[in-house]
């Protein structure tokens, strides 16, 4: 059976994702820092899937060492890694400013390298296995600059350019490498999120709805099937993925309007 590893699969697309490959069959490891939010997905995911076995193991992804000990334990469990899926990671909005040395670098070691860990680990087993296939979860927000998420776009667009270069490494070797940018996403995470998003952020993303966990989720596995590289969600997020130079300077302009219309994002009284 396919033993998937999923990173950040205690919650979230993380999550639904779990369900998609429990509902396969396939063998399921996950990783995630708290315990006690693994045991209840376990069992949750034992109770709607009978047939699947699951595998957890409580890692902080941004620990290098850490995160190998982990998915060799998983792949001892349950052989080697065909499928792994670096979901883990974590958004704190604030202006650039305002926002802390060390919340600026969790992000960038949580949402870049903690992903960098993760395929570390798995990567050079698939090549000698010549198969294999990775999928990094970016987000819309590696593909354009937001106001007040300066950290997290910085991680997420360098995880994108992690994957464009990975993929032709590893593409001749037999190993499959994609990248996904999922917007707005119901989540717990996205929850907390909205609670320190600034005003000119809201005012310039709008108020589109989110995304279910369970549809992004579905997408990101029929793109896995497929080994499709990039997988984007939305017009918007794919006319930026194929036309960002031609794109971008349009919706920055419109940005900047909705900002100056605020108040120019100075302080406000």
């Amino acid at each position: 059976m396919t033993h998937v590893i999923i990173t950040g699969g205690s919650s979230g697309i993380g999550l639904a994702l779990a369900h998609i490959y429990a509902a396969r069959g396939a063998r399921l490891s996950l990783l995630a820092r708290s315990l006690p939010a693994l045991e209840a997905v376990q069992a949750e995911l034992a109770r709607d899937h009978r047939e699947t076995s699951i595998h957890i193991e409580s890692a902080d992804v941004t620990d290098e060492d850490q995160t190998f000990a982990a998915i060799r334990r998983c792949e001892d469990a349950f052989g080697p890694c065909a499928i792994l899926i670096t979901s883990a990671g974590i958004v704190e909005p604030g202006r650039f400013e305002a926002l802390s040395s060390a919340a600026f670098n969790r992000q960038i070691r949580t949402n870049l390298l903690g992903s960098v860990h993760a395929v570390r680990a798995v990567y050079a087993a698939m090549k000698e296995r010549r198969s294999g296939r990775i999928m990094l979860v970016s987000s819309g927000a590696g593909l354009i600059g937001i106001y007040g998420y300066t950290a997290y776009c910085a991680s997420k667009f360098a995880l994108h350019g992690f994957a464009d270069a990975l993929r032709s490494e590893a593409k001749p070797h037999g190993v499959s490498v994609s990248v996904c940018f999922p917007p707005d996403t119901e989540t717990p995470q996205f929850s907390r999120e909205l609670e320190h998003r600034p005003l000119e952020a809201t005012v310039i993303m709008g108020r589109v709805a989110p995304w279910s966990s369970a549809t992004v989720a579905l997408r990101i596995a029929r793109a896995i099937d497929k080994g499709q590289f990039e997988v984007f969600f939305g017009w918007t997020l794919w006319a930026l993925g194929r036309f960002g130079s031609a794109v971008k300077p349009v919706l920055n302009w419109w940005f900047d309007r909705g900002i100056r219309r605020i108040g120019g994002g100075g302080e406000r009284p």
